[in-house]
């Protein structure tokens, strides 16, 4: 599987790399930290979403939403569905929190705890793959190495009796010690593709390689919880997959690199994948812009209050919280002006619409975006179609 790193053309890569690290910077500085974790919550969600529908599985985010709260479905394939999601959300919130191993996330026992965690929480049904050309039902088992040969398109990945040498060269060329920071963002769409070329797995390939992205930028200091390289490629899943299969290829030539695979197509996919990152953090500074979002929060609020499903003074709070990460429930009666009586009405309406969340009756209120909210204030967040693809 070599070339392991993009060596040739690289001077556009090194360019997004600078950009990268100065835009991913400013995104993070812009909220106040719990407000930051609010929205981290709601970017779970997010990747979630789309990191599953680039594998054909939609689930639509408000099902999501209702699945976080433990509301399933009582048809099962939508609460299998749900039930997905809230794995793949439960290993990126570990993956957030600093709660995930800490060995270097490009390697293969990484990848075999990632695995583990995610399909650990899977239903039963979700385990089970088909043979295409015998029919045969194989089991996936969690954090386990594939046992059988498998074919992925027109890709056939290394003998499972091989993986052990390939995995153990995975880990060779992406160790940290070796490379310096800028060579290891430069090469995350590298490990991306190596991973997915080698398919460990029965099955979970492709959640397992975004999941790890999103851990190698967060070590990297690039990712945060504030935005998602998932959405990016699957608002482009056609070039993503034909980037993919192109960087599969062959060697083309003397002037294609020195190893067996593309140089060529591996140093696009890589450009590919982080110019794909540099467009989400792009996005989401946008819809994080401090006033602009006030602004949609207001407009929202002041809809909702016309159809007299908010009170007045709503929306004083909800700045409140926005600007300062929490509001001290003492604090409510001075900011709407309203007698404690009334004041008490307007949080009470703000915590059952999901707009204001406590952990207990007495504990400062925080700022929630449950998705039918997310949908105003953060627009574009999920396609106007969420539930039918991208």
């Amino acid at each position: 599987m070599e070339p392991m790193l993009p060596e040739e053309g690289v001077r556009d890569l090194e360019d997004t790399t600078a950009q990268l690290l100065l835009d991913a910077g400013r995104l993070a500085g812009r909220m106040h930290p719990i407000v930051r974790e609010t929205v981290g919550a709601l970017v779970r969600s997010m990747n979630c979403y789309y990191s599953n529908l680039i594998e054909g599985h939609d689930t639509h985010p408000r099902d999501i939403d209702r699945a976080l709260a433990n509301d399933f479905s009582s048809e099962p394939k939508q609460r299998e569905l749900q039930q997905e999601a809230v794995a793949h959300i439960y290993v990126q919130q570990l993956i957030d929190e600093q709660k995930d191993p800490e060995i270097w996330p490009a390697t293969a026992t990484y990848a075999r705890w990632l695995h583990e965690r995610f399909c650990e929480r899977l239903p039963e049904e979700f385990l089970w793959v088909e043979n295409p050309d015998t029919g045969e039902r194989l089991r996936v088992v969690p954090g386990q190495l594939r046992t059988r040969d498998v074919r992925v398109g027109r890709h056939e990945p290394p003998l499972h009796g091989d993986l052990p040498r390939f995995l153990a060269r995975f880990d060779q060329a992406y160790t940290a010690p070796t490379l310096s920071r800028l060579r290891q963002i430069q090469s995350v769409g590298a490990v991306h593709h190596r991973f997915l070329w080698i398919h460990p797995f029965l099955d979970g390939n492709g959640r397992v390689a975004r999941l790890m992205s999103h851990a190698l930028l967060k070590r990297l200091g690039i990712g945060t919880s504030l935005w998602s390289v998932a959405r990016g490629l699957a608002r482009e899943e056609t070039r993503y997959k034909q980037l993919l299969m192109a960087a599969d290829g062959p060697r083309e030539g003397d002037r294609d690199g020195r190893g067996n695979l593309t140089q060529r197509g591996l140093v696009a996919f890589s450009r590919f994948f982080l110019e794909r990152a540099l467009d989400q953090i792009a996005f989401m500074s946008e819809l994080l812009e401090p006033d602009v979002l006030l602004r949609r929060m207001e407009l929202h609020i002041e809809e909702e209050v016309r159809a007299k499903r908010l009170p007045r003074g709503s929306f004083v709070v909800l700045r409140e919280a926005a600007l300062n990460g929490e509001v001290e429930r003492g604090r409510v009666p001075s900011l709407t002006g309203y007698e404690e009586r009334a004041a008490r009405i307007i949080s009470s309406a703000l915590i059952d619409r999901g707009m204001l969340t406590s952990s207990s009756s007495r504990a400062p209120l925080r700022l929630g975006f449950p998705a039918n909210i997310a949908e105003r204030w953060f627009p574009r967040l999920y396609p106007l179609d969420a539930g039918s693809g991208p």
